[in-house]
């Protein structure tokens, strides 16, 4: 997809982070925007704030985790715009602790949101532009999923984050082949980023009443969540970076999207691990300034 102008963007946690710069970069490539995240206020802000631009622009509350609220979304793209090209299936939770500590609300919680949010999107939206493309000789269509680098590693104290991202990346890429074999007017990404100040670190904030845990965290909980807020505010590559990146991904259709390419030496070693099937080495030995800590003072 080389030109994005009055191409529909679908774009979810589209309030804030890496979703809320995607929707301001495609409203200067002249994008019409059909944005949704969970945090109303926050997403009538973005709303207006572009359209006071002059972007043709849409939204609604959605909880990703949700199959009729993705579908509803999906309908609100469909009766504003009458078609959709790009998705940006981007919402996102962080959550951590010893694994065998999260709770079961823990993983419901990052399970839905990270990974049932990508599938929800990926089910409902994939459809619409296949025939889409059935029906104009000219269409094109993208999909962009969010992962991260821990889609690509296991640190510790990340265990839910973890599971989740790499379900993102495998499902991407069996998102990748599968369009290859039907299309070749679709294509699709994942974004791969590391540690970017967004506000991930504080996602907790719109965590579902019935998803809070009743317990105090565990002291692996404190630390991690610690460690991933340091890790995220010192991050020096902006959001707005990222998505520069993104969208120079999908004007060369190009899937793997790393957006720290440093990290890619630990990864090197994950895999020399598994092709030598070793027992796996500590994903910090390259960076033991980044790793956490338990029992660190207060």
């Amino acid at each position: 997809m080389k030109n994005f102008s009055g191409k529909v963007a679908v774009i979810t946690g589209a309030a804030s982070g890496f979703g809320r710069e995607f929707a301001i970069s495609g409203a200067a490539e002249g994008m019409k925007l059909v944005l949704a995240d969970i945090q109303q206020a926050q997403l009538d802000t973005t709303i207006a704030e572009l359209q006071s631009l002059g972007a043709e622009v849409v939204g609604m509350r959605c909880d990703v985790s949700r199959a009729e609220e993705v579908q509803a979304l999906a309908d609100l793209a469909m009766a504003h715009f009458g078609g959709v090209n790009l998705v940006f299936n981007n919402a996102g939770v962080g959550s951590g602790g010893l694994v065998w500590e999260n709770t079961v609300k823990d993983w419901e919680w990052v399970l839905g949101v990270n990974l049932w949010g990508v599938i929800h999107g990926v089910r409902i939206f994939t459809p619409l532009m296949l025939a889409q493309a059935k029906r104009e000789a000219d269409y094109e269509g993208y999909i962009v999923n969010t992962a991260s680098m821990a889609g690509l590693l296991s640190p510790q104290l990340m265990g839910a984050y973890n599971v989740s991202k790499h379900a993102v990346v495998t499902l991407s890429e069996t998102l990748y082949q599968d369009l290859r074999s039907v299309t070749s007017q679709i294509s699709c990404s994942v974004l791969c980023p590391a540690f970017v100040p967004t506000g991930i670190s504080n996602s907790h904030r719109s965590r579902p009443a019935e998803l809070q845990n009743e317990s105090a965290p565990t002291e692996s909980m404190v630390v991690a969540q610690k460690s991933m807020h340091k890790a995220v505010t010192s991050g020096k590559l902006t959001a707005a970076d990222v998505i520069k990146l993104t969208f120079d991904a999908v004007r060369e259709e190009k899937f793997y999207i790393i957006t720290h390419p440093k990290i890619m030496a630990t990864v090197k070693m994950r895999l020399e691990d598994i092709e030598h099937m070793q027992n796996p080495r500590d994903p910090y030995a390259l960076k033991e300034d980044s790793r956490p800590v338990l029992n660190e003072p207060a």
